[in-house]
């Protein structure tokens, strides 16, 4: 009997779990992330977190920051401008806009 579990395979945030225990059996287990059981993956680590600052979504300039990086959550990253401004889920308008001559406030 060959438990493919019992070197923790995993790693943390994952349960592993080996159906086939036989010794001819190897490859079998799968860990499933601990934060998103629907995230399962078969002989290997899972992928449990998804940054979505990793795809740029912020404009030139702006820092990044995704506090939840559970696969199940999107749209919570905050772009933010080095003038302060901070907009969540899309790139900050980070210019102020000026008047146009002649115009009224």
């Amino acid at each position: 009997e060959v438990d493919e579990c019992a070197s923790s395979p995993c790693g943390t945030g994952q349960t592993c779990n080996d159906p086939n225990k036989a010794k001819n059996s190897q490859h079998d287990y799968t860990c499933t992330c601990d934060n998103d059981n629907t995230i399962v993956q078969t002989d290997g680590p899972a992928t449990c977190s998804k940054n979505e600052c990793d795809a740029n979504p912020c404009g030139t300039g702006q820092t990044c920051n995704d506090p939840n990086q559970s696969p199940s959550s999107t749209g919570d990253f905050t772009c933010t401008c080095a003038n302060g401004v901070v907009a969540t889920g899309t790139a900050a308008t980070c210019e102020m806009q000026r008047p146009e001559q002649g115009e009224e406030h």
